[in-house]
This record gives structure tokens, C-alpha cells and sequence, in this order.
């Protein structure tokens, strides 16, 4: 394997001696291709450019929250309290990794992506009214990687140098050619040096900061509400990355700490706006005067949008699920058929990729190219990965499963487990099969109340453990919990950010769901990281990691809708284009007549 990285190495060097560097100078950063949108363009195509500017919006949120400070490293952080900064650079919601000026309005970089040189806007301002620098670039930075979280130190690690060439330029140097680290920086969220350099960046924060974003609070109580209003000098409005978006004055998120009394609310129009996860809700529920009259209108907005990996994860440092093939007999007894019937409205479809709806996911039996990257850890990946394409279990939605008990059965068995007085214990230690899910939803616990009466037909018992939602994310940054019922963000291609999510030198992230520990998956990352500039090699390496992290099992694989189950209160309007890659909320905005039609709230 060593030998493998280092032929690889060698390639990179001698591309990099022999391929003279040249100067690019662009309005834009793309990780792949071109950019959509040329130099000089007036707005993106999903905008309406003369939307009108005003009202509010009022969303909810679940939870509560002690602090402004969206980086720091403990406390409950105030919903989009990220939206108090701005970026570098702002990506487009209908292309994948290609960003346009924000605070920078042009980047020069070298073709082999050594260095690039961020020109600031004259006109960036902070909330303040004082000038944004190339000072307060290098010192955010700094700052995230001094007092952010580890990740951020980690994943920037090729960054060698950072220096303000002048009072409006900025130079990131890095140690080898990395084109995703290059286009990455582009994202790096600017802070006010002059107001944080006394506070600490990892410590949470009760006044409202100054910014340099579009929003700023005007009022709050603290773990109730919060209410953003747009600064009406906002220096960076009429950029055409802006154009048509950003249209409320103020934007107001009220918390519930129980999703029943969060839904009556919005009944009773007590905010506008919900994006509908659960089938059951969106089939039976939404009923009463206000939808009646047409007041609230429900709508269901196909997409094609891959979607993440929902999923009941296993900790597999727990030692009752370090044996795969333990994981893969609980695979056996989600019958996920029977749930979409029963439960769903059929309204799902099951997730069996974590590239679902992209052409990296793995189908069939692995081709030549393939087998060239799995042969070299063959002895180390399950056998299944080069004689069985992967399928979740799949049942005749009956809830007869007796064909899978058997099969789950059969694997405990092979893994030390046998049934005594109907309660399966280790036939080693004879300590009974027993473990927590840990949820904070009503939601998760209907969902996973067929799968805990299936794994009793085996005598396993899996105790549901409701906590309050700041429990939940405290013992879940700690990995405290044997399984949770969450998901893996998706991926639109294999990317470098991967490792924190699955490599051993990330055991301790929070993102380390599973906290996997793996040699076959770590050289696998390697080879994604290796291959981000070359397309072709790079679906291979995608599609070998998929078959080898779902043959491991890591998970339990929920399912996924392709479609948007929105209800909203019938005041606002939007474009007449969707962005291709998400709902597009930020460009809706208040439609007058349509408000007055609606009684008072």
C-alpha cells in the first residue's frame, strides 16, 4: 500500500516539474469544469432581480440556545448564527463547488494550485461601517485554526503561509498542489478582527457580535426566539450574487422543544413556513380552518437532489457492535417494506448508497478498474464486495419476515450469540444482547418501534432513550451512545472533506458518526484525496468506497423522498425558476395582495 502512495506521489511531482505554472486571474472558483455564469454577470438564473424588499418570515426550530457564537467549541449556538458573517466567496445554488465574488470580487491563482491571491472589494464593510481587509482575512484564519474547532486546523493542514500582500490582497501559499484545498478557501467565513481579537473563538458568546454579513439581531430572548433584521446599509446588496435574494427585512426563528406543540403552532399560524419530513403528518394532518379557507397551501416540488444517508448508526467502538456480521443481522430485521406501507404512505424509497442519484454510487459487480484499487486490500474488506452487488434486505412488506430471522439468526450465531429462555446472550459471558437508541423525537421513536419489535423476535432488547435536545448533541459530539438514529450528509462527488467523516485520524469528530477505525477505508480516502483532479480515476475510487463502507454495515439504511413537502402560509411569492440544488427559500419574498387575503395572526 505505501508503495502504491508513493508511485502515486512520484506521478504528482513529476506533473508538477514538468507542467509550468500558469497565472489564472477569475471572477470565479470551480473544483470542476466551468463556471455557469461568466464574468460580468447580473444575476443567477433562479432570482427574480426586482423582487421586492420587506416583511418577515417566521420559521421554527426545535431546541434551544445560550449563545451568538456559531464556532464556538461548546453551549447551544442560536440558529443561523452563521449568517452574522459573510464569505470570500458565495457558491451558486444550481452548480456543485463553483463559487463568485463575495468579499472578494476576483482570485489569481497558480495552474497547479500552489497559491491564490483573494482581491478584497474596496466597498466591503463590516456591520460597523469600517472597512473589511486583507488584516481581517489573515486574522480569521488564524483564528479558526487557533481557537476553531480541530477539524478546521486539520483539514488546512496544506496551507504553509497566509500573508496581507496588501491593504485589499491576500496570499494563501500552500505546501503542494490541492486544487480543493485552493477552491475551499474561497468559503472561509471573515471575521471583524477588531472585535474578536479579545474574545475567544471556542467560547460562547451572549451579546450579539458584530459581523460582516447581511443580518444582524434586533431582538431575542434568549432560548425563545431570535429575530435577524438586514442591515439597510448592507455594502454588498446590489452584487449580482445577491441580486433577487436576501428579500426580508426580518427573518424571526421561534423554538419549540416538542415537534406535536411545534406543528399546532404552525397551524394556528404562528410562523409561515415548514418543510414536512414525516409521511404520516403530510397524509392525515394537515386539516383544519386554515387549509380549508386556502390560507395554508400545501405543495409537494419534485427534485433530483442526491440525498444523505438517513440512517440508524451504529457505534462501532461499542463491543456488542464491533462484529459486522452482528450489524449485518440487524440489518435483517428492519423491514423497511412494511414501514413504507404502513407507515410512510409509500411514500419512500430506501437509500442503498452513500452517492445515492449520482453516478458514483455502486451497482453491479466491481469492473476492471475497480478491482485494480480493491485488489491491494482484498484480505481486509468484507468477501461480499467482489461477488455480490449491495441491496439493503428487502421483504414483501407482509411484517412475515421469518426468511430474514432465519438469516439473522444464522449470522449471530457465527458471531458468539445463542438464545437462552428467549433472551439472546453472548454464549461466552452469557450477558444478555441489550442497547440504547438514543433519539429526542417523538418522530424517531414511531420509526423505530417496528425495528425494536423485531429485533425481541431474536431476543435482542433495544432500549429508546429520549433525551432533551441539547443532551442528545452533547452526548452525541462525545460519541456517547450505542446507536442514533441520523444521517451522513450527502455527497454530490468524492471529495477530501470525507476523511473527517470517515478516516481513523478523525475516531474523535463528532462527524465519525460510526467512529469507524479502518486501514481499507482510510487508503481508500487516500486515493480520493489523491484523484480529485482526475474525473475518470475518481469515479473508480467513489464506487470502490461505496461497496466497501455498505458491505461493512455500518449502518442501518433508512430512505429518502426526491421530492419537497412544503406548507406555508399562502404570502409569498417566488420565482418562476427553481435552483437545481435546493428549495431556494432565500429568494422567495413577501407578496403584498397576497398578505392582505390572509387573516390577522
Amino acid at each position: 500500500m505505501k508503495k502504491l502512495h508513493l508511485s502515486i506521489l512520484v506521478l504528482l511531482i513529476c506533473a508538477a516539474v514538468w507542467t509550468p505554472a500558469e497565472t489564472v486571474v477569475s471572477h470565479a472558483l470551480a473544483m470542476r469544469g466551468e463556471p455557469k455564469y461568466p464574468a460580468g454577470f447580473r444575476q443567477f438564473d433562479y432570482v427574480n432581480p426586482n423582487a421586492p424588499k420587506g416583511g418577515m418570515v417566521t420559521f421554527y426550530t426545535l431546541g434551544t440556545y445560550d449563545s451568538f457564537n456559531r464556532y464556538a467549541q461548546r453551549g447551544d449556538p442560536a440558529v443561523a448564527s452563521d449568517s452574522f458573517n459573510d464569505t470570500l466567496m458565495i457558491g451558486s445554488d444550481d452548480e456543485i463547488d463553483v463559487s463568485y465574488g463575495l468579499i472578494a470580487e476576483k482570485v489569481e491563482y497558480d495552474s497547479n494550485y500552489r497559491w491564490i491571491i483573494f482581491q478584497i472589494n474596496s466597498k466591503a464593510r463590516h456591520q460597523d461601517g469600517r472597512a473589511i481587509t486583507a488584516e481581517d482575512v489573515v486574522f480569521s484564519f488564524n483564528k479558526f485554526v487557533e481557537e476553531g474547532v480541530p477539524q478546521f486546523k486539520s483539514y488546512y493542514s496544506a496551507v504553509e503561509e497566509v500573508e496581507a500582500v496588501d491593504r485589499l490582497r491576500v496570499r494563501f501559499t500552500l505546501s503542494e498542489s490541492d486544487k480543493e484545498t485552493m477552491v475551499s478557501l474561497g468559503g472561509l467565513t471573515v471575521l471583524p478582527k477588531h472585535y474578536w481579537e479579545s474574545r475567544n473563538l471556542s467560547e460562547p458568546l451572549t451579546e450579539v457580535p458584530i459581523g460582516s454579513g447581511a443580518y444582524t439581531v434586533s431582538d431575542y430572548r434568549m432560548g425563545q426566539y431570535i429575530i435577524y433584521e438586514r442591515k439597510k446599509d448592507y455594502w454588498a446588496r446590489d452584487l449580482p450574487v445577491n441580486r433577487g435574494r436576501l428579500n426580508f427585512d426580518f427573518i424571526r426563528y421561534d423554538f419549540y422543544r416538542d415537534q406535536t406543540v411545534a406543528f399546532e403552532a404552525f397551524k394556528a399560524g404562528e410562523y409561515d413556513i415548514r418543510v414536512e419530513n414525516e409521511a404520516k403528518k403530510w397524509a392525515t394532518q394537515y386539516t383544519g380552518s386554515a387549509i380549508d379557507a386556502g390560507y395554508i397551501k400545501m405543495e409537494e416540488i419534485p427534485h433530483e437532489i442526491p440525498p444523505g444517508m438517513q440512517a440508524f448508526i451504529f457505534n462501532i467502538q461499542r463491543p456488542v457492535f464491533q462484529d459486522r456480521r452482528v450489524r449485518m443481522a440487524l440489518n435483517y430485521l428492519m423491514d423497511f417494506e412494511w414501514m413504507n406501507r404502513n407507515i410512510f404512505y409509500d411514500q419512500y424509497t430506501r437509500t442503498r448508497s452513500y452517492f445515492q442519484n449520482t453516478e458514483y454510487a455502486a451497482t453491479a459487480l466491481p469492473g476492471r478498474e475497480e478491482l485494480k484499487i480493491l485488489e491491494p486490500i482484498r484480505d481486509k474488506i468484507p468477501p461480499e464486495v467482489f461477488s455480490k452487488e449491495y441491496v439493503p434486505p428487502v421483504t414483501d412488506g407482509s411484517g412475515n419476515i421469518r426468511t430474514q430471522i432465519r438469516e439473522a439468526t444464522r449470522l449471530l450465531q457465527q458471531a458468539g450469540w445463542e438464545v437462552r429462555n428467549q433472551q439472546l446472550v453472548n454464549t461466552r459471558t452469557g450477558e444478555p444482547f441489550e442497547f440504547e437508541l438514543m433519539i429526542y423525537t417523538d418522530t424517531t421513536e414511531r420509526i423505530a418501534i417496528p425495528l425494536k419489535k423485531n429485533l425481541e423476535r431474536v431476543g435482542i432488547t433495544m432500549n429508546i432513550r429520549k433525551v432533551d435536545p441539547s443532551q442528545y448533541l452533547n452526548r452525541w459530539h462525545d460519541h456517547d451512545f450505542d446507536m442514533v438514529s441520523s444521517g451522513f450528509s450527502a455527497h454530490f462527488y468524492p471529495d477530501t472533506t470525507m476523511k473527517i467523516v470517515w478516516g481513523s485520524d478523525y475516531i474523535d469528530s463528532t462527524y465519525n458518526q460510526a467512529a469507524v477505525q479502518d486501514e481499507a477505508v482510510d487508503y481508500l480516502l487516500a486515493g480520493i484525496d489523491e484523484n480529485q483532479g482526475d474525473d475518470k480515476a475518481l469515479l473508480y475510487w467513489g464506487r470502490a468506497f461505496d461497496r466497501v463502507v455498505t458491505w461493512n454495515h455500518y449502518v442501518i439504511p433508512q430512505w429518502h423522498l426526491s421530492m419537497f413537502r412544503v406548507a406555508s402560509w399562502d404570502k409569498f411569492s417566488r420565482p418562476a425558476v427553481r435552483p437545481k440544488y435546493t428549495l431556494g427559500v432565500d429568494t422567495w419574498w413577501v407578496d403584498l395582495v397576497k398578505e392582505s387575503r390572509l387573516p390577522k395572526r
